[in-house]
């Protein structure tokens, strides 16, 4: 017998994936997904808050002002991966016409834009003693500046556009244009000289960190990871439903996927 490729169909592992891209396969899942991910950011907040600031040892330059960082550097980076996942998801809802990729890159924006916020205030927070100033117009903080501008400027551009398929497509093209803003904030410290510090991690390259201060900085990112996951389909939850107020998503919350 002839396979499902052959026959030019979809084969079914295929066709149970894309089930998912319907707002009313996805909604049910997305709503028993959220308590897992809520739960695994509460965990591992209160493990990476604890291995920051009670168990790292203190830095010899900076004392316990350093300790911040456990907050700001996973901020930084969310700030960074959630621009780029809403970029894609953006992209994906331009392409192909799904609605549910529009969606998701709507329901990304606001914790993306949060996280951006907190990376600029905690910064300013850390720079005050260590720099011995609040603000400084370094190649990083002002494209992290700029990186809160356009998280800002997508949601306010879909606000402004009372048609959601109109809204989305205005909204895909910007977050496009503002994906060369990411290597800009990331490759800052290397391309210009800044007075912004160097990357403690690097891919290519041994932490130049205590193994402590290490583990608490992954365990805080990935407590902000599943924050961000479980914020998102929350949201996501929420513009499905004001999109199609219509449907009786009630009757598909404890319903199976």
């Amino acid at each position: 017998m002839a396979s499902d490729s052959k026959r030019g169909r979809t084969p079914s592992s295929q066709r149970s994936w894309f089930r998912y891209a319907s707002p009313s396969v996805f909604f049910p899942l997305a709503g028993r997904l959220v308590p897992w991910f809520a739960l695994a950011a509460a965990v591992l907040t209160v493990a990476g808050l604890y291995i920051g600031f009670f168990v790292a040892p203190t830095d010899f330059q900076q004392g316990d002002a350093y300790r911040i960082i456990f907050v700001h550097v996973p901020a930084a980076w969310m700030s960074m991966v959630i621009y780029l996942a809403l970029a894609f998801w953006a992209a994906v809802g331009l392409v192909f016409n799904t609605r549910l990729s529009s969606m998701m890159a709507s329901a990304l924006a606001p914790t993306g834009a949060m996280f951006t916020f907190l990376a600029l205030w905690t910064g300013a927070l850390w720079g005050r003693p260590t720099w011995g100033t609040w603000w400084v117009w370094d190649a990083r903080l002002t494209s992290e500046l700029i990186l809160l501008f356009l998280y800002l400027g997508f949601m306010a551009l879909q606000a402004a556009i009372d048609d959601p398929r109109r809204a989305d497509r205005a909204g895909a093209l910007l977050a496009l244009v503002g994906v060369i803003n990411v290597p800009v904030i990331y490759f800052s410290v290397q391309w210009w000289n800044t007075l912004h510090q160097g990357s403690s991690i690097n891919l290519t390259a041994a932490p130049s960190m205590a193994l402590t201060m290490l583990l608490g900085m992954l365990v805080m990112a990935l407590a902000f990871w599943a924050y961000s996951i479980a914020a998102a389909l929350v949201r996501l939850r929420c513009i499905i439903r004001e999109r199609d107020p219509q449907h009786d998503w009630h009757g598909l919350t404890g319903a199976a996927a």
